[in-house]
């Protein structure tokens, strides 16, 4: 299992909206609003390195109201 945390920066007042998005996609595990430079941090899961990709690039980045995304992909040790 490959996992991830992506930071975003979405529009001013679209929180919501992001949210509501971010929910219908079953790969999303969590999602939390913060306060500081990023206005969410959403931990994300799939089954391969790919998969993993293509879920951040395909299902997140194109999100409406999204303006930047930084992906943290977790590594094994």
């Amino acid at each position: 299992m490959e996992k991830a945390y992506v930071l975003l920066n979405v529009e001013l007042d679209s929180g919501k909206e992001v949210l509501d998005s971010l929910k219908e996609i079953p790969d999303v595990k969590e999602a939390h609003q913060l306060y500081g430079v990023y206005d969410f941090i959403v931990h994300v899961e799939a089954e391969t390195m790919q998969e993993l990709k293509d879920l951040v690039a395909n299902r997140i980045r194109v999100i409406g109201k999204i303006r930047s995304t930084l992906a943290l992909i977790c590594i094994r040790v």
